[in-house]
């Protein structure tokens, strides 16, 4: 019998998460399957998943007629079905988190969308959804926007975890993470304990490429030769700058202190890792991104072709040498990661935004009728 590639990655130390949820893999065993044979080990949701799944599976239907008489609004009916779904899935998950002493086997639910620049909101929502979903191997999702960095540091404080959200900047990943150990540090100086105060870093490939490659095309159509090499290049070296600055972080003075206390290190996580586009192997954002002590969330069709196609093996390290040099070439034909980071961010929450409130005028329809 054939290796199960999954397996392999799970065995080299790199955490499988499913992108995506909804009632009908937590009915039809699916979900269950996926943790028993592929080592799946978390998901994650986003709002314009919930929508998807809420509107187009027909077993929200009864549950939202039973809600119905019972919430003030589209808001909490939603919240009422999304809670369910990650609670029934982190039910499924338990076994695993407290098999590997809460290093795996999670949720996530994010705050309102409307909430990614509101620091004081995202601390308010952030602690009211941790109240509710009541379950320790959840995180709550806030958006590594800068207003989001001191919400997180305060979640944190709070012993909240924390999977930040749309991160694009390894800038912005050393600020995030940096939240991460004040909100540890205030903890102790608290005398509260630090030991199962999770958090992950989640760090969005496809669309850097999805940005950067159509600029690329367009200085090689206009003679800038050095472009074409640097196609598809982007997203990885943006990664690979990303875990330099991880391995930085884990090997300073500040995190042995932490480490010694019993901290958990903030996880990066790679996100958006289905390939947009169809030139690119559609697993590509799996198989170059390998390596301990990440994580890899991935839709269930990358997941599934990963099964197929997969060659496990730690992949990430020999990107580290070329990340600087196409940075720099990317610079020179006057592409800053930097910019599109802020591009993507804000494109990002614009883009959460709108399912979610489509989301709402549809439950609210249904209120209606």
């Amino acid at each position: 019998m054939a290796t199960n590639p999954l397996l392999e990655l799970h065995k080299l130390g790199q955490s499988i998460w499913l992108d995506d949820i909804g009632r009908k893999m937590l009915a039809d065993g699916s979900l269950a399957r996926l943790i028993r044979e592929d080592a799946i080990a978390g998901v994650t949701s986003n709002p314009a998943i919930l929508a998807h799944s809420i509107t187009s599976d027909p077993l929200y239907a009864q549950a939202i007629k039973e809600l119905l008489p019972k919430v003030s609004g589209s808001m909490a009916l939603y919240e009422a079905l999304a809670i369910d779904d990650l609670r029934a899935a982190a039910d499924l998950f338990r076994p695993l988190y407290d098999s590997v002493q809460g290093r795996d086997g999670f949720v996530s639910l994010e705050v309102s969308p409307h909430l990614a620049y509101d620091t004081a909101g995202s601390i308010e929502e952030g602690r009211r959804l941790w109240g509710r979903l009541d379950r320790v191997n959840a995180f709550i999702k806030i958006p590594g926007t800068e207003p989001g960095i001191a919400a997180i540091r305060q979640l944190i404080t709070d012993g909240i975890n924390v999977n930040v959200t749309l991160l694009f900047s390894p800038e912005r990943y050393r600020a995030v993470a940096h939240a991460y150990c004040d909100g540890l540090e205030a903890r102790l100086a608290a005398k509260k304990p630090i030991d199962r105060v999770a958090s992950v870093a989640s760090f969005f490939l496809s669309r850097i490429d999805s940005n950067v490659d159509p600029k690329l095309d367009k200085l090689a159509a206009a003679g800038q030769s050095a472009a074409k090499a640097l196609r598809g290049q982007a997203a990885i070296a943006n990664a690979a700058h990303a875990y330099q600055i991880y391995e930085e972080l884990i090997a300073s003075p500040r995190w042995q202190a932490l480490a010694n206390a019993g901290a958990r290190p903030q996880r990066l996580l790679w996100a958006s890792t289905s390939a947009k586009d169809k030139a690119y192997s559609p697993i590509k954002y799996v198989e170059e991104l390998i390596a301990p002590e990440t994580v890899n969330t991935a839709p269930l069709e990358t997941i599934n072709a990963y099964r197929q196609m997969g060659h496990p093996e730690e992949s990430l390290k020999r990107h580290l040498a070329d990340s600087s040099r196409i940075r720099d070439g990317l610079n020179k034909l006057g592409i800053d990661l930097e910019d599109v980071a802020q591009e993507l961010e804000n494109e990002a929450v614009r883009k959460f935004v709108e399912p979610f409130d489509k989301l709402q005028g549809w439950l609210e329809e249904r209120r209606a009728s």
